[in-house]
């Protein structure tokens, strides 16, 4: 697990990554392309294989803050011009419809690729049709496809590039990885990491008294593999609460709930939860890490400025590589878990928090719904919520919108 940390860090340092498909360790989104061969990783220690044989695995590089030593150094190692590995929503967006369904797609570039190029490709706006008849594609390999996950669990645009393996270039190859200048990973290796997280592990708790709320206590949990933190809020006394329980699962939101963006209606949510909590003898909130469903600040960033050409919440999302939502909620079933309530009210209008919560044993005795406030700059994410992701807004749409 501490190869794939590193890797993550790396692309994180805008470093190029060797990644060498194992056997099995496929994470099974791709069937990927027989002739690239499976790997033979390296022996501990970053040597070599003593046979040495030429490694089957791909170098790769975040396209975010790809600079043009990287894309040198891949074009030395490489035994092949760069191709760009995006996810299928990407490739929807695009107009390569050819691979339609396949979750990770590989572009083939032109050698001489330029980097704003590279750069249009992986997340800019670009127009289909000037795009779908002259870009050839393929099914990303399983050593693609691991570079891929890595930079969407970076929370980067989920766009690499990749080579495979220059036969030539392994003698510098072996002296970049016993250096350390190069850091090496294999896909069996990123499929254990990014697998869900497994129990949380608490770290520390304190009371903190918010207003409306003077008997609150902060828990914070991490989880054991990314070190992804989450925050339980607890109000009340455990003896004293509800059966069920008042329970919101509220994903970050620095903007609104911070800042009070108008875009959205986090804010108000998270406020209006523990108003709930206080009128009702206590409650829980857990804040989830999850920024932008699960995109991070810097692509929630993004998104809004694609949003800004027309498009909805769900397809500048899509637009940028990613699906329409990519939480999950194995944490919150986690901090549930540990703070013993297993019966609850679920304050929510999303009808997947209500399915995930079932599904995973967490008794959903009844939901409250929380509506924000309608305003000209949130009514199209308001629409997008409940057009596209079937949350129960409806009352919330049918308000009329106050003068400014």
């Amino acid at each position: 697990m501490y190869q794939a940390e590193r890797g993550l860090f790396e692309l994180k340092r805008h470093r190029p990554l060797l990644i060498v498909s194992t056997p099995g360790g496929s994470n099974g989104t791709s069937p990927g392309d027989p002739s690239r061969g499976v790997a033979t990783p390296l022996e501990a220690g970053g040597s070599l294989n003593g046979n040495g044989n030429a490694l089957s695995g791909s170098l790769v590089a975040s396209v975010e803050g790809l600079d043009a030593w990287s894309l040198q150094l891949l074009g030395e190692l490489g035994g092949d011009a760069p191709s760009l590995i995006i996810t299928g929503h990407r490739a929807e967006a695009l107009g390569l419809t050819e691979l339609a369904g396949v979750p990770a797609v590989a572009v083939t570039l032109p050698k001489d690729a330029a980097l704003r190029t590279i750069t249009l490709l992986a997340g800019g706006v670009l127009v289909r049709s000037a795009l779908s008849s002259t870009l050839q594609t393929r099914p990303a390999t399983p050593d693609e496809v691991a570079g891929l996950t890595l930079a969407r669990l970076a929370h980067l645009v989920p766009a690499v590039l990749a080579t495979a393996l220059n036969p030539r270039a392994l003698p510098r190859l072996k002296r970049l990885l016993d250096s350390g200048s190069l850091a090496q990973v294999t896909t069996h290796q990123v499929t254990n990491f990014s697998a869900p997280p497994l129990d949380l592990v608490e770290v520390s708790r304190a009371p903190v008294p918010l207003k409306n709320a003077e008997h609150a206590r902060f828990i914070l949990f991490r989880e054991p593999r990314t070190f992804v933190e989450h925050v339980a809020i607890v109000i009340g006394e455990h003896g004293n609460w509800p059966d069920p329980v008042p329970v919101r699962l509220h994903s970050a939101c620095l903007t609104g709930d911070i800042f009070g963006s108008l875009r959205c209606d986090c804010g108000e949510q998270l406020r209006g939860s523990i108003q709930h909590f206080t009128e009702h003898d206590g409650g829980i909130l857990l804040y989830l890490a999850q920024e932008g469903r699960n995109i991070g600040l810097a692509n929630k960033l993004r998104a809004y400025t694609i949003q800004e050409t027309g498009l909805d919440t769900v397809d500048a999302d899509c637009t940028l590589g990613f699906g329409p939502d990519e939480r999950s909620y194995e944490a919150a079933v986690s901090m549930l878990r540990r703070l013993e309530v297993s019966r609850i009210q679920l304050l929510t209008n999303n009808p997947e928090k209500v399915k995930a919560m079932t599904e995973a044993g967490i008794q959903v005795v009844d939901r409250k719904p929380l509506h924000g406030t309608l305003t000209r700059h949130n009514l199209p994410y308001v629409r997008a919520k409940v057009n596209r992701a079937g949350h129960w807004l409806e009352g919330m749409l049918s308000e009329p919108i106050p003068e400014v």
